[in-house]
This record gives structure tokens, sequence and C-alpha cells, in this order.
């Protein structure tokens, strides 16, 4: 089983590239700092994750959020601060992120995070996380730590250990903005 580690030396293992195994606001999940392509290489890998798959980012505020996509939707204001449980939003036109992270038509899913770990992670590293299903591409998602199959664990690089006992919830409602403000739910 890799290094379980605590919050800082997650920190410090993000910056230096490295894949994390996490709790996040929603279920467990897979993630490296969202800028690295390497690190997000590393990722796929591991998830065994076809190149066409795209990934969800967390930041840890509307601040963060903004740096990282052009022309911020008016009405994405209100969707997250109306939303009552995690809420991932589909945006048409970001920047300052490798093209490893984007979907194939170029936008990016990005949500903020509530969860005071990844928020704890997200400031350290002051860069978007990635957050990806703890399970082998096309597999279920899993529950709880427990439910996690051995192969995620043996290969990645580090695990945070906090809420390894807790069940998690299901996965955030996605839903997509574009730039003239039309809304599509997509899960």
């Amino acid at each position: 089983m890799s290094k379980k580690v605590n919050i800082h030396e997650a920190i410090k293992g993000l910056k230096e590239g490295n894949t994390l195994l996490y709790p996040t606001d929603t279920i467990w999940g897979l993630g490296c700092d969202a800028t690295n392509e390497v690190a997000i290489e590393s990722l796929k890998k591991l998830k065994q994750r076809p190149d066409e798959k795209s990934y969800i980012l967390l930041v840890d505020s509307v601040a963060m959020l903004e740096r990282y996509v052009s022309d911020f939707p008016d009405v994405c204001y209100d969707l997250i601060d109306l939303a009552e449980k995690p809420l991932t939003i589909i945006y048409d036109q970001p920047k300052q992120l490798p093209k490893t992270v984007l979907a194939e038509d170029g936008s990016v899913a990005i949500r903020v995070t509530e969860d005071l770990n990844c928020k704890k992670l997200i400031q350290g590293m002051r860069k978007p996380l990635v957050s990806t299903s703890a399970n082998i591409s096309g597999s279920t998602s899993p529950n709880s730590f427990a439910e996690i199959h051995d192969n995620i664990k043996d290969q990645v690089d580090l695990i945070l250990n906090t809420r390894m006992d807790e069940k998690m919830m299901t996965p955030s409602d996605i839903i997509k903005v574009s730039n003239n403000q039309g809304v599509k739910v997509i899960r």
C-alpha cells in the first residue's frame, strides 16, 4: 500500500508531482496538481483512463475559479451560492490549464469545494486539484476507503490519512453553462 500521509505531507507531495488518494466533499478521489502535465499523465495511467475523458478540478473559492475561466458567466455566482449539494460546472473557455485536463470540446469541469481538507490541499498548492473517482475507469465508484481496489491503493503515490472509516456521498451534480448563459444538466 502507498504511503499514508497527513495534510502537510500531502501538500508537499502534490507540489512535487505526486498522485494522491483522498476524500472529497462527495466521494473518495484520485488527484494531483491540475497544472502538472506529468502528474496528470501518471493519474491517467493509474486509472486506465481513455484520452477523451476529461477531469473535474477542485478550487477553494470563486476567486480561484475566476483565474481559470475566461468570461465567467454571471449566472454561475447564483448557481454556486444556491447549490444545496456539491455542484460541478462545466465552463466553455478555460485558461491557464493544460489540455490534458480539458474535454475534447475545450471545456473544463470545476467545483468550488466546501470540504476543509480539500480546501487546505488547494490553498497549500495555490493551484486547482484534479478530482476523479478512486476507481479504474469504467468500474463502480467506491463509497468508502475500504471499497477502493487494492491496485489503486498500491499504485497511487500518497494516501491522505483522514476520514478512512466514513461512508461517502454520491458524486456531485454536473451542469454545463455556456457563455450565452444557457444551462444544461449533465448529471
